[in-house]
């Protein structure tokens, strides 16, 4: 199913929005050909080769708006110039065209009333509706659109038609106008915002990504660089005291750098300690997020949210929910994920189950962690910034996984990241963590079990809204 699909659903949400439109404008060129070219042939019985010329006049005329529309969705998308010279044509060929229909029914009675409105108000309506595309305000839209409705009546007035036909000219060829019109010009206003929106989450989700590595460099400067200064100095100090034979005060000054040292050590791990906290709400949400803007229907379903949980397993079972999210992202194809916390009242243990749809040969216990200096998908900056890397990392806001990628809730990386590290982060709390493909290797499944109880318990998640589909 995945093959039938894919050239759909592996594309981003701007992407199918602008893929929908051009087709419809492919459409609407074969509508235009049924509408007007099929009654012109048809009344060849009638008036003879005249049919046969209108039909191929119709026929020009769509080819060249559909062209025109194409190119002129391009440029509302700035990819290349206005399509002045194609535009013109097409306003000249719009122009003749309807002249020559009213000029017939008027030179040749047995021409078909039905018949002709059908040609005249299909090149009125699909050639305003392309010229509309060329243009991006709407006083210019409103313009095109008065000079066409007026323009046609007012030439079978001149050319001194029956008032019926005129009026029946007049009614078939406004509705049209009005309708294509501004059907166009607002099809090209919602694909340009729609990539505007889609620009503005890649660097929303980018600068989230600097900002946690302005804030870690911060912090690790803070700690780093007043210590280090004074280490400089202290062993400057200790070389000139050895070298002026005062031995005791070297050692003594070089003991000092040691303490100085370990201190420095200790301070570096608690920024890192607090840097790797996660929250099991903020992951669920961010990884809803992620998922979705890669393109994955992403199912979060919480149960027993009023048990609470330590604050050790909170982050045990976030750092899972984003490895997991990291390496669906990075190592499949997935085009469903579903998310299940549980933690039952009457105690016992909270169940993590993170499962898709893709697992393409066997799992890794490596994995693309989060952690610092590693590689990240969906990182604890939550929902609102659609993911993003660790300080030295990658972030992968958008989805972008790798191509050809294999595998599911499994990757290849260094000790202490992917599976390797979150069995070892669950093991310390006396959890277990399986995972590995199911179905008969349709599906891959991660399942992580953390007993209930320890000091500083919160709720196992913060808010029950995470149920549904993204």
């Amino acid at each position: 199913m995945t093959g039938l699909t894919g050239w759909w659903t592996r594309r981003s949400n701007a992407e199918k929005v602008e893929l929908y439109t051009r087709w419809t404008y492919h459409g609407l060129a074969c509508v235009a050909v049924l509408i007007g070219g099929l009654p012109a042939l048809a009344a060849t019985g009638n008036v003879g080769p005249v049919g046969g010329w209108l039909f191929l006049l119709v026929l020009l005329h769509t080819v060249l708006v559909a062209v025109l529309a194409a190119r002129a969705l391009s440029w509302q998308l700035g990819r290349r110039g206005r399509p002045n010279r194609l535009a013109a044509a097409v306003a000249v060929l719009t122009a003749g065209g309807c002249v020559t229909v009213l000029a017939l029914r008027r030179a040749l009675p047995d021409l078909d009333l039905q018949m002709s409105m059908y040609v005249a108000a299909g090149l009125a309506s699909w050639g305003v509706g392309a010229l509309a595309l060329c243009t991006t305000r709407v006083r210019h839209v409103l313009g095109l659109t008065a000079v066409a409705v007026t323009g046609l009546p007012a030439i079978a007035t001149v050319m001194g038609l029956p008032l019926t036909d005129t009026v029946a000219y007049a009614f078939s060829a406004a509705f049209g106008i009005l309708v294509f019109a501004f059907t166009s010009g607002f099809s090209g206003w919602l694909l340009r915002a729609v990539w505007e929106l889609d620009a503005a989450h890649r660097l929303q989700a980018r600068l989230a990504v600097a900002e946690e590595r302005l804030r870690f460099a911060r912090d690790l400067h803070d700690v780093m660089g007043r210590n280090l200064s004074v280490i400089a100095l202290k062993s400057e100090l200790a070389v000139q005291l050895a070298r002026r034979g005062s031995a005791d005060r070297a050692v003594d000054e070089m003991a000092e750098v040691q303490r100085i040292a370990r201190e420095s050590q200790r301070e570096v791990r608690d920024v890192v300690r607090g840097y790797r906290e996660a929250d099991l709400h903020t992951e669920l949400e961010g990884a809803r997020g992620v998922l979705a803007a890669a393109g994955i229907r992403c199912r979060i379903d919480v149960r027993d949210t009023d048990t609470d949980l330590s604050a050790a397993a909170q982050s045990a079972l976030a750092w899972v929910v984003r490895e997991a999210t990291t390496n669906v992202l990075r190592h499949s194809d997935a085009r469903h994920c579903r998310v299940a916390v549980s933690a039952p009242a009457d105690g016992g243990q909270a169940v993590l189950v993170i499962e898709n749809d893709s697992a393409y040969g066997a799992p890794h216990d490596g994995g693309a962690g989060a952690a610092p200096g590693g590689t990240g998908a969906s990182s604890g900056t939550g929902a609102a910034a659609g993911g993003g890397g660790a300080p030295g990392g990658t972030g992968v806001p958008g989805g972008g996984r790798a191509a050809g990628g294999a595998g599911a809730l499994g990757g290849a990386g260094t000790a202490g990241s992917g599976l390797a590290g979150l069995r070892e982060r669950l093991v310390v709390l006396g959890g277990v963590l399986e995972a590995g493909p199911v179905d008969g290797g349709g599906r891959f499944r991660v399942t992580a079990r953390v007993p209930l109880g320890g000091e500083d318990r919160r709720p196992a998640v913060g808010e029950p809204a995470g149920r549904g589909l993204s």
